[in-house]
């Protein structure tokens, strides 16, 4: 199967997962997961949040962000990937003064 982000909906999640600001993303959904190409304007973020069903792996296309883990900062630069496993918690946050781009899968367990 192929997705086609350029022929997905743009969406504008206001404060998603209580984050600040606004995340802009394109959305592949199912009922195994979600496949994600999105993006993070500077001193946006995602909000803290724990995967109970399922794990999240996102890979930096450009930018630099900064996730809180489990309560410990880590940053993640362009070519790096992130990976939050069931169980634990995460936010995103775009510290930066660029676009943070990202590529994200949640997969349902």
């Amino acid at each position: 199967m192929i997705i086609d982000f350029n022929k997905v909906e743009e969406k504008k999640l206001a404060g998603f997962k209580g984050g600040q600001g606004d995340t802009i993303a394109r959305m592949h959904t199912d009922e195994l997961g979600k496949i994600m190409l999105g993006h993070l304007e500077p001193a946006c973020s995602i909000g803290l949040h724990t995967h109970e069903t399922s794990s999240e792996v996102i890979y930096i296309i450009s930018g630099e962000a900064t996730y809180i883990f489990d309560g410990k900062n880590e940053t993640a630069k362009a070519g790096q990937c992130h990976y939050c496993p069931k169980g634990h918690a995460h936010s995103m946050i775009n510290k930066g003064n660029e676009d943070l781009v990202f590529f994200a899968v949640v997969s349902e367990q």
